[in-house]
């Protein structure tokens, strides 16, 4: 139950990421609330899921997922880059991830 909410945490943590964007652009109360919703229910999850994962290891996969996950969503849905270096750099995160678990 701990990973599961673990990837539910990083999956807000995007939601979140993109609603910062939404809220930049245009500056509506609806967009501050969804913010805060994100960002308020990624730290809920997160915290549900260290009573039972690592500290180093839960931070360090919600971290990849938010990155990973923020920079996948501007390339999708606002024109960043899609450059096969960033590919290559998610890529590492995403696998970084992967081998804390395998060590841990």
């Amino acid at each position: 139950m701990a990973w599961i909410s673990l990837i539910l945490a990083g999956i807000f943590e995007m939601f979140g990421v993109a609603m910062i964007n939404k809220f930049h652009k245009d500056r509506h109360w609806k967009s501050l609330i969804l913010l805060v919703f994100g960002f308020g229910a990624s730290f809920l999850l997160l915290s549900f899921s260290m009573k039972t994962l690592p500290m180093g290891t839960a931070y360090a996969i919600w971290t990849g997922i938010g990155a990973s996950g923020g920079a996948i969503l501007g390339m999708i849905f606002y024109g960043e880059s899609k450059d096969w270096k960033r590919l290559v750099f998610i890529a590492m995160i995403l696998s970084a991830a992967v081998g804390l678990k395998l060590v841990s």
